[in-house]
């Protein structure tokens, strides 16, 4: 049987959080199939690129974080969710110009048969566009940009059940809408310098893909989300950071109290509160719990109770396998992975996408989710309803069923692949 032509992969992302780990395993499966994949990002994400056998190309001209302290982090946690979120659109308008020229100098000295930006940076979308360069995008979570059908991101509602919720849904996602498109100036600007034509709306630049993928499970989302005609669910995307740090279990083997795993933001959200009161929770109960700082929180900012681990990092994927209940602040990679494995957990939303995942989380019965100002008693409470109620665990199960099956399922490496080589094209995906 013939070998077919390996393909040359260029894929354009930065560090902003959570949204390089899940796809880090995308470019290790096209590297495994023998294709050139290079990985354009943050100098921070050297060591992701070489763990996947990639070549690392940082930013030049755009942003480029050289470590994860948490002083280079977004402020979006100091503000209402709604305004965090039109923060990072500003960012991702006004940088469009160096991301997109950057880009541009990379595909000249050497071509691609495929750009796969991530969804949120606008810059490597516009590059593709000015110089006619095929474009996929992948996303690592729910959809960043507003939907018909379902409310928008930041703003924490559910499935709109009557005329009084919908109305509440429409004007949440018109006033998104508008915050996302008070940055289009800035974008039209930059499009302008490179002899494009100006847009009517900020998203309306996800257009220039040929598809673009959103890294989850149409399970997890609600059903209701009307798609744009390039969009399309690519399964969950899972990835543990390859900093962190290997996992053996300081309690005995025989210990059989529950182990509980609280886990938080790999980038600083002001979250060393929050943790402690969930320490504080934990004190009195029958658990084990363990503490995953992610970089962000410096072990000497906590107290543990006797009955705590606090640790900079470790594997949740390892780590989850056993897990009886997980509290995390509701980010889209924790969330599915405790999901795939039919864990239940308490979410303390802290901002941007985390809200919106708990919703989806607590809608299907699979969790609770608390303010982030809820005191110990009440998150004291929260853990011992869920440590006690099957009906978390057995929802949870449903759940992470129907989004496993997805994960299994996923044809993202072999449709990437197609849409690379020449006249290539994937079938129009289904809109809902």
């Amino acid at each position: 049987m013939m070998r077919r032509q390996p393909l040359n992969f260029l894929f354009a992302t930065a560090h902003l959080g959570g949204n390089v780990s899940p796809i880090v395993p995308v470019v290790q499966s096209l590297v495994a199939a023998g294709h050139a994949v290079r990985f354009m990002s943050d100098d921070v994400n050297r060591a992701d690129a070489q763990a996947a056998g990639a070549r690392f190309r940082s930013w030049v001209r755009a942003p480029n974080r050289v470590d994860r302290a948490r002083e280079g982090d977004p402020p979006d946690w100091s503000v209402s969710d709604k305004e965090g979120i039109g923060m990072v659109a500003q960012f991702l308008a006004g940088t469009a110009l160096a991301y997109a020229e950057d880009t541009i100098d990379e595909l000249r000295r050497e071509p691609a048969d495929l750009v796969v930006g991530f969804d949120m940076l606008l810059g490597p979308m516009l590059g593709a566009e000015a110089i006619g360069q095929k474009l996929a995008l992948l996303g690592t979570m729910i959809s960043f940009f507003p939907l018909p059908g379902i409310a928008p991101l930041g703003s924490g509602l559910g499935i709109a059940r009557n005329a009084q919720e919908q109305a509440l849904l429409d004007a949440s996602r018109a006033e998104m809408q508008a915050l996302f498109d008070s940055a289009l100036p800035e974008l039209n600007a930059a499009r302008a310098r490179l002899g494009l034509a100006p847009l009517d709306h900020l998203a309306d630049q996800c257009n220039a893909a040929s598809v673009h993928w959103l890294g989850t499970a149409r399970a997890f989302d609600f059903e209701q989300a009307v798609l744009r005609p390039n969009m399309r669910y690519a399964g969950p995307l899972l990835g543990d950071p390859v900093w962190a740090e290997p996992w053996a279990s300081p309690w005995s083997t025989d210990d059989d109290r529950p182990l509980v795993l609280a886990g938080f933001s790999t980038s600083f959200q002001d979250h060393a509160a929050v943790l402690q009161r969930v320490i504080d929770a934990s004190a009195s109960l029958p658990v084990r719990l363990l503490v995953t700082l992610g970089g962000s929180i410096e072990p000497s900012e906590l107290a543990p109770a006797p009955n705590t681990v606090v640790v900079r990092s470790a594997p949740h994927l390892e780590i989850l396998k056993e897990a009886s209940l997980v509290v995390t602040h509701g980010g889209h990679g924790t969330v599915i992975a405790v999901l795939l494995h039919r864990l239940p957990m308490l979410i303390i939303p802290h901002g941007r996408d985390q809200a919106d995942n708990a919703v989806r989380v607590t809608e299907r019965g699979a969790g609770l989710t608390l303010s982030r100002t809820a005191p110990t008693e009440t998150i004291r409470a929260a853990l011992v309803r869920q440590l006690n109620d099957p009906a978390f665990r057995l929802a949870a199960g449903a759940l992470g069923d129907a989004v496993d099956a997805e994960w299994r399922a996923s044809t993202l490496i072999a449709d990437l692949e197609a849409l690379a080589r020449p006249l290539g094209k994937l079938a129009r995906p289904r809109s809902g």
